[in-house]
């Protein structure tokens, strides 16, 4: 079996930029999952555990869900080629990983011609960089990422567990 070469989808015969043509494909469900991780200075956990992640700007859990839930929906205008979708479905959650590492996790659905990866990544490393942003006043040590995929399904190619 002969294996097809990978080629990049953002570009047209001539080699410039373009829209991917998706108006041929069904209709599916498809869900996309991804991880962004804010580490802090061992000092600053220690005081945000202790005040329940509140800040002096208010709630840093809650906001960054708000901010991280916002830029799903507005992917589209922050990356280029990325098409407007109906979003079905957006769950953030957050939680300690470790003594000093905040996991943050988004799950986003949408039933549609292409897939919801984009708007999962953006959705995860925006609500990082919002608790980066409610944190920075305590140290401007705090790490935000790597971002990643964990998984998407319901396109041609589905990737990791589902």
């Amino acid at each position: 079996m002969k294996k097809t070469a990978r080629v990049l989808t953002h570009v047209d015969s001539a080699g410039r930029p373009a829209m991917v043509d998706v108006s041929a494909k069904p209709l599916t469900a498809r869900e996309a999952a991804a991880t962004c991780r804010v580490r802090f200075p061992g000092d600053v956990a220690v005081q945000l555990r202790g005040s329940g992640m509140k800040s002096a700007k208010g709630s840093v859990v809650e906001t960054a869900i708000i901010a991280g839930t916002m830029a799903v929906k507005r992917t589209h205008e922050l990356i280029p080629f990325c098409h407007p979708l109906p979003i079905d479905g957006c769950r953030i959650s957050v939680e300690w990983s470790g003594e000093r590492d905040l996991n943050i996790e988004c799950v986003v659905r949408t039933t549609h011609r292409t897939g919801v990866e984009m708007e999962a990544l953006t959705g995860a490393s925006i609500a990082a960089l919002t608790v980066y942003d409610m944190c920075k006043a305590l140290s401007h040590r705090i790490v935000v990422g790597p971002a990643k995929l964990l998984r998407k399904s319901g396109g041609r190619h589905d990737f990791g567990k589902a």
